[in-house]
């Protein structure tokens, strides 16, 4: 589980123009409302959701975790 920096995970998506049905698709979630529950701390992100996530930020893992 991975402790996230919900506001910095936002404003990345933002900053790229991106959905959350977008970001949903790329971390395997069928929901949007899946994605934000993770964006907004509600549900606890994965490991390995939170490399895709770095990877496609081309950010540190720990650029958006606390």
């Amino acid at each position: 589980m991975i402790l996230l920096n919900n506001v910095r995970l936002k404003e990345l998506r933002k900053e790229k123009g991106e959905t959350q049905i977008e970001m949903a698709n790329l971390i395997g979630l069928k929901t949007a409302s899946a994605y934000s529950k993770k964006e907004n701390g509600k549900v606890p992100i994965s490991l390995e959701e939170a490399k895709i996530l770095a990877e496609h930020f081309k950010q540190p893992i720990d650029s958006f975790c606390t």
